[in-house]
């Protein structure tokens, strides 16, 4: 069995294991683009920078993320402003 200090890609589940995580949201992290892998077969590699890179970044949100917060205040704001208003004088 290789260390994994050794390896240049990882499985999703190895990748799941080191971040603690499961293999569904790995899954979501590569579909959604936060995480980069490389498909081989019906499985994706992960390259090792891009695991080294995302433990350094974790807890840090993507540009894409935040991005898609700010896109669902506004629409949230822009469809419920008045209540929220109302709400916020209670």
């Amino acid at each position: 069995m290789e260390k994994l200090k050794d390896k240049l890609f990882f499985t999703t589940a190895e990748v799941a294991g080191l971040l603690k995580v499961s293999r569904i949201t790995i899954f979501q992290k590569i579909k959604n683009g936060s995480l980069r892998a490389e498909k081989f077969g019906r499985n994706y590699l992960v390259p090792r920078e891009e695991v080294e890179q995302f433990i350094v970044n974790k807890g840090q949100l993507t540009e894409n993320e935040k991005k898609e917060i700010k896109e669902s205040i506004d629409r949230s704001v822009k469809e419920y402003g008045v209540a929220i208003r109302m709400l916020g004088r209670e």
